[in-house]
């Protein structure tokens, strides 16, 4: 009620020991000194240590398995790289080869293109010059009637 109605409350006392617990200090006391006699022998287990072995086998199976598995992509990851690699050699030589026929073939087609249009304007000329005979022999024949 005091505290209520503004007041301080009263100290508290400040507690003792580790924590609060009362106990001033650790002390372990070693078992050798609390017992003087031998110790007594060990319970009772079943059968002594034996080796699992079917269970060791299994998993060491089952690695050599992975192991084996793992040579073997990579054995036929290998031999893919290798026949990749001598078909796009392959499929590069025979580019080059066929880049050198088709550029032989077209230097002999622009040759004969161009000899093509040089006849083709001769013929042209030739024309011309037929139509130019032709129409004076019009004429002539023309002014003979």
């Amino acid at each position: 009620i005091f505290v209520n109605n503004g007041g301080t409350p009263p100290p508290t006392d400040a507690p003792g020991g580790i924590a609060g617990t009362g106990i001033t200090a650790l002390v372990q006391v070693s078992a050798k000194m609390l017992r003087r006699d031998a110790p007594a022998p060990p319970p009772e287990t079943w059968d002594a240590y034996a080796k699992k072995s079917e269970e060791s086998n299994g998993v060491i199976a089952m690695i050599d398995l992975l192991i084996k598995d793992l040579d073997k992509e990579l054995t036929e990851a290998e031999t893919e790289e290798k026949e990749g690699q001598s078909d796009y050699e392959s499929m590069m030589k025979v580019s080059a080869e066929k880049r050198t026929t088709d550029t032989a073939a077209l230097t002999e087609k622009s040759s004969i293109k161009a000899d093509i249009e040089a006849e083709l304007e001769e013929h042209k000329e030739h024309m011309a010059s037929t139509g130019k005979e032709l129409m004076a022999t019009m004429k002539y024949i023309s002014s003979l009637h």
